[in-house]
């Protein structure tokens, strides 16, 4: 049997996978959302999300398209990881991704060429809205940056034919601001930051309650809760790690409830293996 069955729950409450059941939707996340389904249904074209490692920009964007796949009129797409070597490789895996028919051994013009007629195609006369939503989008290289320009160059009077979202780390701001022809086209702009204590107990008791766990008993503490966003400083992605090794650590140590002691118990564990790290913290800004 699972720790997690032993416990209460019917689902493990604390797995690091982008699950979009198990997304909190702090303060932050819930304007970055809102605002992105504005953007694609008013089609501005384009929207960067920054943040630091862990703050949640994955499962955002895994909310993202379980909220698409629930609109008829959006046709969308998701490239994970977007480190091409070329321009010409980075088109043919869009034209791969949309199933667009192109010709064998295709140039850079005639992946353009097929991209536009898919984008006109669907956005004018199906009247539907593409999105392409590009994850870890630090890893975009000038090239691919000036390529993407180019498709949002697509356009009727009215709106962008393609809906585009980047979503990167920190060093994705340097390589934009580098790009006064990119930079102009952001429509919204956005940075995620760690959460704070309160949100840190939220996503806690979100988490347990999505994973099944009904009794009226408080599992975490507040002493807990305060040293758990102590030693995260409020990444979600450290939050579920040192939550999920509190729940082990509940079961092996056959206590009832997660307090402050456990929490350092298990803190000064990861200490002595040498695996504590020390978390950068953002500059809280909301936009950049």
């Amino acid at each position: 049997m699972s720790y997690y069955k032993v416990i209460g729950f019917e689902r493990e409450p604390f797995s690091t996978s982008p699950d979009p059941e198990f997304f909190y939707e702090s303060k932050a996340h819930e304007i970055a959302l809102t605002n992105l389904m504005i953007e694609m249904r008013l089609r501005r074209g384009l929207s960067v999300i920054l943040g630091d490692v862990g703050t949640g920009k994955t499962t955002l964007s895994r909310k993202l398209i379980q909220l698409l796949r629930s609109k008829e009129d959006f046709i969308f797409n998701i490239v994970l990881d977007p480190a091409f070597e070329s321009e010409e490789l980075f088109l043919t895996k869009l034209a791969h991704n949309f199933e667009l028919s192109v010709p064998s051994n295709p140039t850079i013009l005639d992946l353009q060429e097929a991209l536009e007629r898919f984008l006109y195609q669907k956005g004018v006369e199906e009247g539907k809205t593409v999105v392409l939503i590009v994850d870890e989008a630090q890893k975009l290289n000038e090239v691919t940056l000036e390529a993407l320009r180019v498709l949002l160059n697509y356009e009727t009077n009215e709106f962008k034919l393609l809906q585009l979202i980047l979503l990167g780390q920190l060093e994705l701001y340097a390589k934009i601001m580098n790009m006064n022809n990119f930079l102009d086209r952001i429509s919204f702009r956005y940075t995620l930051n760690p959460l704070d204590e309160e949100e840190t107990r939220r996503l806690i008791e979100f988490r347990i309650r999505q994973a099944g766990y009904s009794s009226r008993m408080f599992l975490f503490l507040d002493g807990a809760i305060r040293e758990i966003h102590r030693y995260t400083k409020g990444y979600p992605r450290q939050i579920a790690m040192l939550c999920h090794k509190a729940l082990k650590a509940l079961v092996l140590k056959r206590k009832s409830v997660i307090d402050e002691a456990l929490i350092k118990e298990v803190i000064e564990e990861e200490d002595k293996k040498g695996w504590s790290k020390t978390i950068p913290i953002l500059a809280q800004r909301s936009s950049f």
